[in-house]
């Protein structure tokens, strides 16, 4: 995926998910940042992580430790529960990380409000980052398409990443997708994940995965030594579109919600 011209994207190591803190930030989780170090000595050069991860402290750590130039490394962080500040919020984020901006910066949720002018607002103020160079890319997580035709008013030519890409073998199953997967892992010798992985990156759509064992990690990478046939992306949006699973943010939409 050319997110911009001389900048492309990869399967990118998040930092959310099995990472998450549910309690004390400053807790530092020394497993998350000894994958992260291990991802990027894999080749994960595309990091990902939020404010809401609490995880951002162990992140900038491992970028300091791994010693990968910062040019080639592509950071995300996102904006929630400080959306109220946004400027302060990426401020606080970048001390956090170690660094003197972000590569992408994301509004983690829409939820903060259903007022057009409010959205709208909130874009402006990410947009002024980004001409500050405290960002060099901007944009939304987690948005339906009522909130991102507020978006589109303004701006064009937005890519798409796809966090939890794995989630119809991890959480989504058993399925009427387990079986196209099945059949597509034996045909190019890799797993079921790896096809997901794979499935995402053929429709320009970047994946962010993770896991705290080097050799999954290193598996996921797998996913860039072979490439699906328009037939059997279909086949897996047809099995998929079969079952509607939510993976995340239940608590915010209906379970028959499938925005």
């Amino acid at each position: 995926m050319l997110l911009r011209p001389s900048c492309r994207l990869q399967i990118g190591f998040g930092t959310g998910t099995a990472w998450y803190k549910s309690g004390d930030e400053s807790k530092i989780d020394q497993a998350c940042i000894d994958s992260a170090k291990t991802a990027q000595k894999l080749g994960y050069y595309h990091l990902d992580g939020a404010e809401v991860y609490k995880t951002e402290t162990e992140l900038g750590v491992a970028i300091k430790e791994a010693g990968i130039p910062r040019e080639k490394l592509f950071v995300t962080t996102k904006v929630i529960s400080n959306i109220s500040d946004i400027p302060s919020a990426l401020k606080t984020s970048l001390k956090k990380l170690q660094l003197d901006y972000v590569d992408l910066y994301l509004i983690h949720a829409p939820f903060f409000s259903d007022s057009k002018e409010d959205h709208q607002q909130k874009w402006k103020q990410m947009e002024e980052l980004r001409e500050q160079g405290l960002t060099k890319s901007i944009g939304v997580s987690n948005y339906l398409t009522e909130h991102l035709d507020y978006i589109l008013e303004t701006c064009r030519g937005i890519a798409t990443e796809a966090y939890g890409p794995l989630t119809p073998v991890t959480k989504g199953g058993p399925g009427p997708v387990d079986e196209v997967l099945a059949a597509l892992a034996k045909k190019y010798a890799v797993s079921p994940g790896e096809v997901l992985l794979r499935w995402c990156i053929d429709q320009d759509i970047v994946p962010i995965t993770t896991s705290g064992k080097e050799q999954r990690l290193s598996d996921y990478l797998r996913a860039m030594t072979f490439k699906l046939t328009p037939k059997e992306i279909q086949l897996v949006n047809e099995a998929g579109s079969q079952k509607h699973f939510r993976g995340f943010w239940n608590h915010k939409l209906a379970a028959d919600d499938r925005r």
